[in-house]
């Protein structure tokens, strides 16, 4: 049974940091592209970042590019979402994601951590 389970997500006032964690079992991590996607209240689901097997290539959205990093750590099959400098517009629901291709679509989605920016 696959599961990706996000956590990390809280209140935090403008300007600070979180860390975002999505454990995954089930899978063949080390094979797979991870990626973090937010949807805020009343928007669609975007992409935020996404990693691909090895760690080597990155995406960021220019939205966060600057301010968020995504890693990974493949022998604890965890990906991570280091986020500073954080606005009131990153409020959202984060969720985690796995690809089975780079460029391909999420065939696996976490069930999302909220991520509230509010002073």
């Amino acid at each position: 049974q696959v599961q990706l389970v996000e956590s990390g997500g809280g209140v935090v006032q403008p300007g600070g940091s979180l860390r975002l964690s999505c454990t995954a079992s089930g899978l063949a991590f080390g094979t797979l592209t991870m990626s973090w996607f937010r949807q805020a209240p009343g928007k669609e689901r975007e992409l935020v970042a996404k990693i691909g097997e090895y760690g080597v290539s990155t995406t960021h959205a220019k939205s966060v590019k600057g301010r968020f990093t995504i890693s990974r750590d493949n022998s604890k099959n965890t990906v991570y979402l280091q986020m500073n400098s954080l606005k009131p517009e990153d409020t959202a629901m984060y969720y985690c994601g796995a690809l089975t291709r780079y460029f391909g679509d999420v065939g696996w989605w976490g069930k999302g951590t909220l991520v509230t920016v509010s002073s």
